[in-house]
């Protein structure tokens, strides 16, 4: 049966659920330290402190539109959110969809069905990977079948003033594929992630360029 954002998910357990199932596929990128890599690697407009209340800000624009945070992955214009709900301490529900690139055929895109939840007290934003959901219109929705279902925790961790951006993944597989772990650990990025430069530009409104000589 077709799900909402308001059926009872507790969608952190659901998160750690499937992270300790050892068949499905799981990626831990290490913390990035934000500050390091900004002062090492790019020039600003002004001087600038990346701070983890920064951090938290762009994590929850990011869930509620990552076709502007992230648009290398997510089809402009495709994201849409639904179904919000407030629950204890601050913390909110909904439901998202959003086209995406395929992990392991970027050529290719599939609809992704999310069922999110943000944290404030904890500073997490957990997406839980849903085969079918109800829109805000009570259609049915499918997700592509293109890749695995997959999970994915976003969280703030770290000083004020030093912020560590962490991220976990996990695929639903039936045993760990590392075809899909290859993907995300053979990177070598040495950049910040591209929803960085688009907060710090869109969001700060501050001049920001790579240094070619870091």
């Amino acid at each position: 049966m077709a799900m909402t954002a308001g059926d009872g998910l507790n969608h952190e357990e659901e998160f750690e659920r499937a992270w300790t199932d050892r068949g499905n596929t799981r990626i831990e990128l290490p913390p990035v330290d934000v500050n390091r890599v900004l002062g090492g690697h790019y020039r600003t407009g002004e001087p600038l402190t990346f701070t983890r209340t920064m951090l938290w800000d762009m994590e929850v624009k990011k869930a509620f539109r990552p076709d502007l945070y992230i648009p290398s992955v997510v089809t402009e214009g495709s994201a849409r959110t639904w179904d919000r709900r407030a629950a204890a301490g601050g913390a909110e529900a909904f439901v998202r969809c959003s086209e995406q690139r395929l992990r392991l055929d970027p050529a290719r895109r599939g609809l992704v069905l999310e069922r999110v939840f943000l944290n404030p007290a904890r500073q997490s934003a957990t997406f839980i990977g849903a085969a079918e959901l109800l829109d805000e219109d009570g259609n049915l929705l499918r997700a592509g079948r293109g890749q695995p279902l997959f999970h994915v925790e976003h969280s703030a961790g770290g000083e004020e003033s030093r912020p560590l951006n962490r991220w976990r993944i996990v695929y639903l597989t039936e045993r760990p594929k590392q075809e899909l772990i290859d993907r995300f650990t053979t990177a070598g990025e040495a950049w910040l992630r591209e929803f960085f430069e688009v907060y710090i530009r869109r969001d700060l409104r501050m001049e920001l360029t790579r240094r070619r000589d870091a």
